[in-house]
């Protein structure tokens, strides 16, 4: 069982300020290609599995960003470290 979940929303800086939103895609497109569980939300993208591979992620989000031609990256995080084992699903069956 997966020991974190992190929640990320990932804020590039372009220099002609065009359009983020092909960048949020190649960000999200890192977290498809790692192979851990997301949920994609309209503010947040929310990953589940180990902290190490989980901030390895972001480290290549960010990198991806640059990649692309932003000149800066904000990226906001938040993270659910527990040890014994968490789930998305386990904080959210009783929504569904």
């Amino acid at each position: 069982m997966a020991n974190s979940l992190i929640s990320v929303q990932i804020i590039p800086k372009t220099e002609t300020y065009e359009d983020v939103i092909p960048f949020v895609d190649a960000a999200i497109a890192v977290i498809d290609a790692s192979g851990v569980k997301y949920e994609v939300h309209p503010l947040e993208t929310t990953m589940e599995g180990e902290l190490t591979t989980l901030l390895q992620i972001i480290e290549k989000m960010n990198a991806k960003m640059i990649e692309l031609g932003a000149i800066n990256v904000i990226t906001q995080v938040k993270i659910l470290y527990q040890p014994s084992g968490i789930t998305m699903d386990t904080l959210t069956e009783k929504y569904k």
